[in-house]
């Protein structure tokens, strides 16, 4: 029943979804050894199951970077990583990538977005299912560069660029922290989500909630503090769950200290999500069937929790119409 559930996928990371398959043949493209069998392979490129931190975690992702440095290489990647979701009844995605990781060999960003965004056409156009592509600024990069790469890019909006959003290191670089940038990017004029609350810090929230911002990554810090929950419930705020990555990293330390529960009974919107699908070993039917098995959790809750993630989402409300439509009546069998 999970599998064929219809699905949407807001927090999904390009470089950490990648199948073994494509891998290879980023490998290949890029003229780079890697090893022969799949579970050495995988042993590079997926995280451990318990983790330090989240830095630990982010150590994985420097095996994947010199494989995306081409346009042929970024345009494959969105393609698989789109492909996958479609096989297990993604409708809408939207997957974000950080142009400064694959600008090592000269591409420019809008040269690398170009390739991301036609790889999720060729997706589209062969499955059906609607990607859009979210750019990550690098809390920890130099703020000018940040600023020069997202500037440039935001005139691809029409051709599926959706938004901005914030990755890297959460603790070193809180929300606070890189306020004057974060303010410039939403000048810009395009939507804005933030890796928020994953590295322990339920203040890192309460300060993305206070620029505006009304979705977040993880939101993991939350747990346990019924004040922030409400100010995230009253200011509609949408939370982008990753159970599997969040226990991984320590985000959440314990299934006792994850958000979901808290985040439920208060009716703040939720929505699930992989994070990481190689990194963490894992897909959205492995992660319905988690959220099931830990917290009951029934196909009206899943529809509900899609539902919100189409409202949240990065796109026109003619396509949100629709999208919502198709939800509905996938859903209908499971009510």
């Amino acid at each position: 029943m999970y599998q064929k559930l219809a699905k949407t996928e807001l927090h999904c990371h390009l470089d950490g979804s990648l199948s073994l398959p494509t891998i290879r043949q980023l490998a290949q493209i890029a003229d780079i050894t890697i090893p022969a069998s799949d579970s050495d392979l995988r042993a590079l490129v997926t995280a451990p199951q318990h983790c330090q931190n989240l830095m630990d975690y982010l150590r994985t992702f420097d095996f994947i970077r010199p494989l995306l440095q081409t346009q042929e290489a970024l345009e494959l990647a969105a393609y698989d990583v789109a492909r996958q979701q479609a096989q297990e009844n993604v409708i809408y995605s939207e997957i974000r990538f950080a142009p400064e990781l694959s600008m090592d060999q000269g591409l420019t960003a809008s040269q690398t977005i170009q390739a991301v965004l036609a790889g999720l056409k060729r997706a589209h156009e062969g499955f059906g299912i609607v990607s859009r592509a979210l750019v990550c600024g690098m809390r920890q990069s130099d703020p000018d560069l940040t600023w020069d790469i997202l500037s440039e890019v935001a005139h691809l909006a029409p051709q599926g660029l959706a938004g901005f959003d914030f990755a890297g290191d959460e603790h070193a670089f809180p929300p606070a922290k890189i306020q004057e940038l974060i303010k410039k990017v939403q000048d810009l004029g395009y939507p804005l989500t933030l890796h928020a609350g994953e590295c322990g810090c339920p203040q890192h929230i309460v300060q993305t909630l206070e620029m505006g911002i009304k979705r977040m990554g993880h939101a993991a810090a939350i747990t346990h503090h019924p004040e922030i929950i409400a100010e995230f419930v009253k200011e509609g705020a949408v939370a982008e769950l990753c159970l599997t990555s969040n226990l991984q990293t320590k985000a959440a330390p314990s299934l006792t200290d994850y958000p979901y529960q808290e985040l439920r009974k208060a009716g703040a919107k939720i929505t699930i999500n992989t994070d990481n699908r190689t990194v963490s070993d894992t897909n959205l039917t492995k992660e319905y069937r988690l959220f099931n098995q830990y917290f009951a959790t029934s196909p009206a809750d899943f529809l509900t929790f899609n539902q919100n993630a189409i409202s949240a989402a990065f796109t026109s409300q003619e396509e949100k119409d629709q999208l919502s439509r198709m939800l509905e009546e996938a859903y209908q069998p499971y009510l």
